[in-house]
């Protein structure tokens, strides 16, 4: 089949079959599909749209185009979540050895930093002795032993993907819902899951600030996924003001630390990260309920039993054994601590939370071009939420900073992305909606 009677074909309208699109991804594969074509393709997409058969028909062959995990030698369901991304969002941390305490074995193989949003694995190398990228080998003997592992991509998984999502890139055709829903449920189906829980961010930190336009994302993704056969549900979680109360990479380990040892748990982030391990463990059959999973993740929390996991996962991949007793002397701190204080007194009306996570970026925790090395170090602690009330002077949060110019930069920053007026505003609710396949 030639890619452009296929392009042609789209950009009419017309339905693909399956037979076109295996086609077309066989030859995004071998080459034999210029760039020029690629484009045009994800822009006739991206124009035209796709049916769920051809979405489903997409990923698919996005799947086949490398190497599959296979996981049937374990003796328990294999599950994962996937975040569309936000800021202070460091639920992995948590979610996997919580769910993994429940009996469930969790291989999250998560991304780095983009744009704005931090990256899981970034985080993760911030733990010293780390090994967030294994061979094939010691991330399934990571998995069996400790129940979960949080590595980057291992093997060769869904690369006709990676070179169209690169095409995309400078295309304009990121947008796609289409191609989004192919790119992230390819690689998830690729690495050997029996079930998937999605997290869409929606508000001004995330991807996808309407709810509208969340709700369509989550909605592909659930139908989509449950089409190629893999069980999947999704939430719609607020993203109008960083999840915890940390963001950076070094700062959101410790924050994660604290929340699993019970040291310290952020409110919001302790509801969607529950919420979350609820849907997990009854989409993988191990709680009858969402109710009923909900209290084993409290449970697993509580009883100290995800921290346990947690601390054996590091050390089997290669961190600190005693990680979680010590993890303050063994992440990097930045040399310079400074406090951001409220203008006024008041109430916190509202964050612009994407300019947090650019003042993050801007410190050098994340990445203006993808060669760019991330400090793991710098970051922003005790950022205040929304609703929270102030007097003038008082400290909005402190900023970790490799120099005093950083520092200064991202003080100024971080005040001008906290609103504060006369008045607590409205509690905004952390989990929107929950979306199941229909």
């Amino acid at each position: 089949m030639l890619p452009q009677e296929i392009i042609r074909r789209k950009r009419d309208g017309l339905k693909l079959s399956a037979e076109e699109i295996a086609a077309f991804v066989a030859g995004l594969t071998d080459g034999s599909v210029a760039d020029a074509q690629a484009g045009a393709f994800a822009m006739a997409v991206l124009l035209r749209g796709m049916s769920r058969e051809e979405a489903v028909a997409l990923t698919m062959a996005m799947r086949s185009s490398g190497d599959m995990l296979d996981w049937s030698d374990l003796p328990g369901p294999v599950t994962d979540k996937h975040s569309t991304g936000g800021v202070g969002d460091n639920v992995s941390l948590m979610l996997a050895p919580i769910v993994a305490a429940c009996g469930a074995f969790v291989p999250m193989i998560s991304g780095r930093g983009l744009g704005h949003t931090g990256g899981t694995l970034d985080k993760m190398d911030a733990i010293p002795g780390y090994v967030s990228q294994p061979d094939v080998a010691l991330f399934r003997k990571a998995v069996r032993e400790t129940g979960c592992a949080i590595i980057g991509q291992t093997g060769d998984l869904a690369p006709a993907d990676k070179r169209l999502y690169a095409i995309r890139d400078v295309s304009g055709t990121v947008e796609s819902v289409p191609l989004i829903t192919a790119s992230i449920l390819s690689k998830k189906l690729a690495a050997g899951l029996g079930s998937l829980v999605l997290d869409v961010k929606v508000g001004n930190g995330a991807f996808m600030e309407r709810p509208r336009e969340a709700a369509k994302l989550a909605s592909s993704l659930v139908e989509v996924a449950n089409g190629a056969g893999l069980a999947a549900t999704a939430l719609v979680t607020g993203m109008s003001e960083p999840l915890a109360s940390c963001a950076g990479n070094a700062v959101e380990v410790m924050n994660a630390v604290d929340f699993l040892t019970g040291r310290r748990r952020d409110r919001r982030l302790g509801e969607v990260t529950l919420a979350l391990a609820a849907e997990m463990l009854h989409s993988a059959g191990l709680a009858a309920s969402n109710q009923e999973g909900l209290r084993r993740a409290a449970e697993a929390l509580e009883g100290g039993r995800a921290a346990a996991v947690f601390g054996r996962m590091v050390a089997a991949l290669g961190g600190p054994v005693d990680f979680v007793e010590r993890a303050a002397a063994y992440l990097p701190a930045a040399p310079v601590v400074r406090k951001v204080e409220a203008r006024r007194t008041g109430f916190v009306t509202g964050i612009a939370t994407r300019a947090i996570g650019l003042a993050v970026v801007e410190l050098g925790g994340g990445r203006r071009r993808p060669d760019d090395t991330v400090d793991p170090a710098v970051g922003l602690t005790g950022l205040l939420p929304v609703g929270a009330e102030v007097r003038a002077g008082d400290t909005l949060a402190l900023v970790h900073a490799r120099s005093d110019d950083q520092a200064e930069a991202a003080i100024v920053a971080v005040t001008d992305a906290y609103a504060i007026g006369p008045s607590k505003p409205p509690a905004e609710k952390a989990i929107i909606r929950r979306i199941a396949a229909s």
